[in-house]
């Protein structure tokens, strides 16, 4: 009796194989799809670095589960952004961009850990006995310290302000881009009322009714009027908590 020594197909341990029990030998188009997937699946899988399993008790080949696509508008909000930051980045001069990148080395803690060394390494020499034979060249109060310190403090904050200018412009700027765009907005919502209660009108199945909240906010708001309005307020509110100082202190 002889045995069938011939590798059953889906006992393979890629897990795929030719369908057909008499085996053709050409594939149809989807098993050579299929079989050309799995292959790149295996041959990435073979190059990502996995751990061992008897360390970590995983599997050595894992699959990579495939991402979904960002949504077309979070793309073109992405793209916006993108292209707006990539506009103020464009102007920026080689000095502007030179004390920028100094200034972003004053915010991490190395700047610190590298002062308070100099600090240390300055200080100690001139606090030595004189028997040791090292020179004091700058001995208490010391005034070439305090000179470095004050120089240095003068640049760090001559960089951060010119940073913090910059910074200041592209948030006016940002700020200015969200009330037009805050502004657009109620606009548009007041049109769509406006239209919604035009078509209400017009459907005979609707019964009509008035509704004051509607016709309210069917016009868009006056944003001078709403100025206005916060700085009367204000105003009046300041007034009225300086007289009850003046009343409480008196």
């Amino acid at each position: 009796m002889q045995t069938n020594n011939q590798p059953n197909p889906s006992d393979s341990p890629s897990g795929f194989g030719s369908s057909d029990s008499t085996g053709a030998a050409f594939p149809s188009l989807r098993d050579a799809a299929r079989t050309e997937r799995y292959a790149n699946a295996e041959r990435l899988a073979e190059k990502t670095p996995t751990a061992s399993p008897q360390v970590s008790g995983q599997i050595p080949h894992q699959k990579i589960l495939p991402t979904a696509p960002l949504p077309e508008s979070i793309s073109q909000n992405i793209e916006t952004i993108i292209a707006l930051h990539r506009r103020s980045e464009k102007n920026v001069s080689q000095h502007q961009r030179f004390v920028e990148t100094i200034t972003v080395f004053f915010g991490r803690p190395v700047f610190l850990y590298s002062i308070l060394l100099g600090i240390i390494l300055w200080v100690t020499p001139n606090f030595l006995p004189r028997r040791l034979g090292v020179p004091r060249f700058d001995p208490f109060p010391f005034p070439w310290l305090q000179f470095s310190l004050t120089v240095g403090s003068l640049l760090v904050t001559a960089g951060v302000l010119i940073k913090q200018e910059r910074q200041e412009k592209l948030a006016e700027q940002r700020a200015q881009l969200s009330l037009q765009l805050n502004l657009l907005s109620e606009q548009k919502i007041a049109k769509l009322i406006s239209l919604v209660e035009e078509l209400r009108h017009d459907i005979p199945n609707v019964k009509n009714r008035f509704d004051p909240e509607a016709e309210i906010m069917k016009s868009p708001t006056d944003a001078h009027a709403i100025v206005d309005l916060l700085e009367e307020t204000l105003e009046s509110e300041l007034a009225n908590l300086s007289q009850q100082e003046i009343s409480t202190q008196e």
